[in-house]
């Protein structure tokens, strides 16, 4: 198999409603797998919205906020957990479709929250990859990931792997995740502006892989209509309000080729980017560049990438004494 339907979803989340946004999302991912898609992506924190407070609102970093504590109250009430049985259509719809699907969402583990990227397989449990370095302002609501969720799906026609944003400039994530051997890779952005473009089309040359490069699209009112479906919060609009801004995530998605070609580009607005690629570019651009095999230095440098989950606590066993 070396032709790849793919897709690459580009549309508005709602916000802190995860509800809304996971109906939103089996809506969006059908519509596109009955078009013939066998991956579908979605852009970074589509269940729950990216959290544009952190950058846009003034105030939002200052200790003991109403509105931020308010917000980050909602996202834990809302946020999907491990093993949600609120996922179950998008995992029903890759099984009976036979397609990949990639989306972003707000987890809580225990009483934190982290940005997972769910991958739901056909037939196999949800592949997680967890944020591992939450970016500048993220850091006030995103616990970090660990090890244990670097990985990539096998499927019949090859791999594929994802990060989220800024993780595309941690060069040991990109060395660890070409050593897997992605022949598609999900890059998902809030939004994809020129540097995440940049970024995404280096991946696809540095990894030899095809990259979707998936964004979302966001204004302020999305914001508000979000609030009011969880009930809204005093407090919590205050803090919108204070965004300056009317648009804030622009879309920009793309489909990259392993020669770092735009197959497909979106605008500002609510698209669905299609696109079949050919998996044998991926074989054929290894030729001149393996970066970790032929165009490697083993004996110069090495990376060691641990796998363990980093609970923090460890039960069990008996008391010393």
């Amino acid at each position: 198999m070396t032709k790849l339907s793919v897709a690459v979803v580009q549309a508005a989340p709602v916000p802190l409603d995860f509800q809304g946004g996971i109906d939103k999302a089996v809506a969006l991912a059908r519509i596109a797998v009955e078009s013939g898609a066998k991956v579908v992506a979605f852009g970074e924190t589509f269940l729950g919205g990216y959290p544009l407070w952190l950058d846009e609102a003034p105030g939002a970093a200052l200790w003991d906020h109403p509105g931020a504590k308010a917000l980050h109250r909602i996202m834990l009430e809302q946020a999907v957990v491990p093993g949600d049985e609120r996922l179950l259509p998008l995992q029903e719809l890759a099984d009976a479709s036979g397609a990949v699907i990639s989306i972003g969402a707000h987890e809580r583990v225990r009483r934190s929250l982290v940005n997972n990227q769910l991958t739901f397989r056909p037939g196999q449990p949800v592949l997680d990859h967890r944020k591992l370095v939450p970016t500048h302002g993220e850091r006030l609501i995103w616990a970090r990931g660990d090890g244990s969720t670097l990985g990539v799906h096998q499927a019949e026609w090859g791999r594929l792997g994802t990060l989220i944003c800024w993780e595309h400039w941690m060069p040991l994530a990109r060395a660890a995740m070409h050593n897997l051997g992605e022949d598609v890779h999900i890059a998902a952005w809030p939004t994809v502006r020129e540097s995440h473009q940049i970024a995404s089309r280096h991946y696809a040359m540095e990894g030899r892989c095809f990259v979707l490069a998936a964004g979302l699209v966001q204004v302020k009112d999305d914001l508000f209509d979000g609030l009011e479906r969880v009930g809204g919060d005093a407090a919590a609009r205050e803090l919108i309000e204070a965004i300056p801004a009317e648009v804030l995530n622009r879309g920009g998605s793309l489909i990259a080729a392993p020669d770092t070609r735009v197959i497909a580009e979106a605008g500002e607005g609510e698209e669905t980017l299609f696109a079949e690629l050919d998996l044998a570019e991926v074989a054929d651009g290894l030729a001149n560049l393996d970066t970790d095999g032929h165009y490697s230095r083993p004996d110069v440098f090495e990376l060691t990438v641990d796998t363990r989950a980093k609970d923090g606590v460890r039960w069990g066993g008996e008391a010393d004494v």
